[in-house]
């Protein structure tokens, strides 16, 4: 009898692209990738906060490199692609959140939020995969959310945006299967960084998100980054057109 071997987790010689990458789950995500062996490319828009998490990360002892690139942008994109590409991963972790009432959602807010969570998202994938298709193989992840599965009170956009990305995971998932091109995502709870601390630090909001959360904590950033380093490496080489909720146990109450 032969013994079955565990897939490895490792990503040895593997290119990673990170928008958003510069701070919180993106930042995380980045720093999954490159102490799994990967050599990560980190994209956000504030050329300053790049060069700075580029800095620590080579400081790390991690392979990292960045560029200012604002997403929505789909020229920009395009360049950065033919530039830098082709990459083995896609870990999209650029998005926005701009919550209200629904009856008092502003179309700019709508058209914002949209245009970062959803047009971004599908054509960031798309130029991904098209380099992926020259690999013979790849994973795209994109950082979702819980509320892609659930509705949140004044989160009716946000809500719409990250059910968007499922739908959109799943369809690519099955165009994309035959070219070995992986297409998956991460939906955390509330995280615990700089841009969610006033969240936390109202009462009302924090009672609320305990008392979702079924585990005796909120969320951390270190809490994404296993799930990253799964789905971009061959121990997840079956899984594709799913998320992995890491919520906590929010959804299943």
């Amino acid at each position: 009898m032969t013994l079955p071997k565990t897939p490895s987790f490792r990503l040895d010689g593997k290119r990673a692209f990170v928008p958003g990458g510069s701070r919180g789950i993106g930042l995380g995500c980045a720093v999954a990738l490159a102490e799994a062996g990967a050599e990560v490319v980190i994209a956000a828009r504030g050329a300053e906060a790049v060069a700075d998490a580029v800095r620590q990360m080579r400081e790390a002892g991690f392979a990292a490199s960045g560029v200012a690139l604002d997403v929505t942008d789909l020229d920009a994109v395009g360049q950065v692609f033919a530039a830098q590409g082709p990459f083995d991963i896609l870990c999209n972790s650029a998005g926005l959140a701009r919550h209200s009432k629904a009856v008092e959602t502003a179309p700019a807010d709508f058209d914002a939020v949209m245009n970062i969570n959803v047009r971004a998202a599908y054509f960031l994938a798309q130029q991904a995969a098209l380099g992926m298709k020259q690999l013979k193989g790849g994973s795209i992840i994109q950082i979702s959310s819980q509320m892609g599965h659930v509705g949140g009170q004044e989160r009716a956009v946000y809500c719409g945006t990250k059910h968007a990305v499922e739908g959109i995971n799943k369809a690519m998932a099955i165009e994309l299967g035959p070219d070995n091109i992986r297409v998956n995502s991460i939906c955390p709870t509330f995280i615990r960084t700089p841009l969610t601390e006033p969240t936390f630090s109202d009462p009302a909001k924090r009672a609320w998100i305990e008392d979702k959360i079924k585990l005796p904590r909120v969320g951390e950033v270190e809490d994404i980054m296993g799930a990253v380093v799964y789905l971009a490496s061959d121990a997840s080489g079956l899984v594709t057109g799913t998320s992995i909720l890491v919520d906590g146990g929010w959804t299943a109450g």
